[in-house]
């Protein structure tokens, strides 16, 4: 990974056209060839970026980023304050509370929880930027990648976004259609979910351990 800290303005050229005017900003190179453009104002969303496949194309005082679209990321540097390269390595990925990975696992036990006639390809399957939780054939043989949470936040969802975008570069597993499953999914997650083409599953996880709720229901 690549950090520069820089006083830089930004323009994006493509479908849509953005400037960012002049200031100080952090530039993310990631080993995956992403590029983002990050300000000291918020968690984790860039302010602007080019998801791989990308070049990068340097120059004295102007960077091009271009995907294969043809769509280019200008970054326009006016003074470099810190350019530092880091090896991070193979992340192992997030490490699961008991619960999640409990789930995950019964999920696994039980792929018919998604569908008539789905099956279990592998659990933890590789990509190379971390194990996606599930990878499943539909009834129709299609690949469907599924991203296990005890809460589903937007985090999960970004996460499983990513997945999904490495693994549909894979002409041995493409088309890859994802789930998003968990005990309870936040509204805004499943909104950003929907918008990416996601399935959102919620899923009762005293059900498929096989145990009775004990309060009363009217139905």
């Amino acid at each position: 990974m690549r950090l520069v800290i820089a006083k830089c303005s930004v323009d994006y050229v493509g479908r849509l056209s953005a400037h960012l005017p002049t200031a100080v900003r952090l530039v993310m190179v990631k080993a995956d060839g992403s590029v983002s453009i990050h300000a000291d104002d918020r968690a984790y969303k860039p302010l602007n970026w080019m998801s791989p496949p990308c070049k990068l194309q340097e120059a004295p005082g102007v960077w091009k980023v271009v995907n294969k679209a043809g769509e280019e990321l200008r970054i326009t540097l006016e003074e470099i304050f810190q350019d530092t390269s880091y090896e991070l390595g193979i992340d192992p990925g997030l490490v699961k509370d008991g619960v999640e990975a409990h789930l995950q696992e019964l999920l696994a036990a039980h792929p018919e929880t998604f569908g008539e006639g789905w099956t279990l390809v592998r659990r933890e399957f590789m990509t190379a930027i971390g194990p996606v939780d599930l990878l499943l054939k539909d009834a129709t043989h299609g690949s469907v990648a599924v991203e296990v949470k005890r809460r589903g936040d937007i985090d999960g969802v970004e996460q499983l976004t990513r997945y999904l975008e490495l693994m549909n570069r894979d002409p041995l597993l493409a088309p890859v259609r994802g789930v998003f499953a968990a005990q309870e999914i936040k509204p805004q997650a499943r909104v950003l979910a929907t918008d990416r083409g996601i399935r959102c599953l919620v899923v009762d996880y005293d059900k498929l351990r096989g145990m009775e709720r004990d309060e009363l229901t009217l139905f």
